[in-house]
């Protein structure tokens, strides 16, 4: 399998505040990749690294083998970003939203592009919908279809599906890893639900206080730290004892 991204020795210094700490990991072609933590683990100021929104203290950042400091415009143009915790223009409609976007990207034929994210993600009533209307699962999902736009070759999703009902948030979850089987997408993947970090995700990273204190198949995790589930490793890591 091939590694994708690599992160070598990633390190992130706020004065004297060391948010992430000597990291390094592999993400592999056509993966989803599952990065956890509690809260203060770095897990954030990670994922702006990955995106080239935080310059690294020191480090190294390499995705489709080239790195990310040199090679910023070429990389983000087949990458993309979502999150639950996403403002879009109010003013706007869902279309014009992703129009704006669709130009930013170069998206070819972006008005098909458009209907076909709006239709999948199953809220092409909304496309002339005011964005100061929709509810923030809607929005969620306007920020999805934002998402896939370009045809990204590695997503990064925080918290997806945060802001969604159970049923929405279980069809998106089996939407993500059909697009993840059909294209080959690779796609690093946040949340505290962890029911749903151990359902999705192919390998984890369990971060702790700046540093990859696990990393592997959630099956080997859970076995590493003898817990039942992942709720259980997680909250033996959150609750030291």
């Amino acid at each position: 399998m091939n590694a994708i991204a690599e992160v070598l020795g990633l390190t992130k210094l706020f004065g004297h505040v060391r948010a992430v700490d000597d990291v390094s990991f592999k993400m592999y072609e056509g993966e989803i990749l599952g990065l956890i933590g509690p809260n203060g683990a770095g897990k954030t100021t990670t994922l702006q690294m990955l995106l080239g929104l935080t310059t690294p203290t020191s480090g190294e950042i390499r995705i489709f083998g080239l790195e990310l400091g040199s090679n910023r415009e070429e990389i983000l143009a087949s990458v993309n970003f979502s999150s639950s915790y996403i403002s879009l223009p109010y003013s706007l409609t869902v279309r014009e939203n992703l129009m704006v976007f669709a130009r930013l990207y170069g998206v070819k034929r972006p008005k098909d592009r458009i209907d076909e994210l709006l239709r999948i993600f199953e809220i092409e009533g909304l496309k002339n919908t005011p964005a100061r209307r929709l509810s923030s699962g809607q929005i969620t999902r306007v920020c999805l279809c934002k998402a896939l736009l370009n045809s990204p070759r590695i997503l990064f999703l925080d918290e997806p599906t945060a802001s969604l009902d159970p049923d929405i948030a279980d069809k998106t979850r089996k939407l993500l890893k059909k697009i993840k089987d059909e294209k080959g997408l690779s796609i690093l993947y946040t949340s505290h639900n962890m029911k749903e970090m151990e359902e999705m995700s192919d390998r984890i990273i369990f971060m702790d206080r700046g540093r990859v204190i696990a990393a592997g198949r959630p099956e080997d995790i859970k076995k590493e730290f003898k817990g039942e589930d992942l709720e259980e490793v997680f909250l033996k890591i959150a609750r030291p004892r």
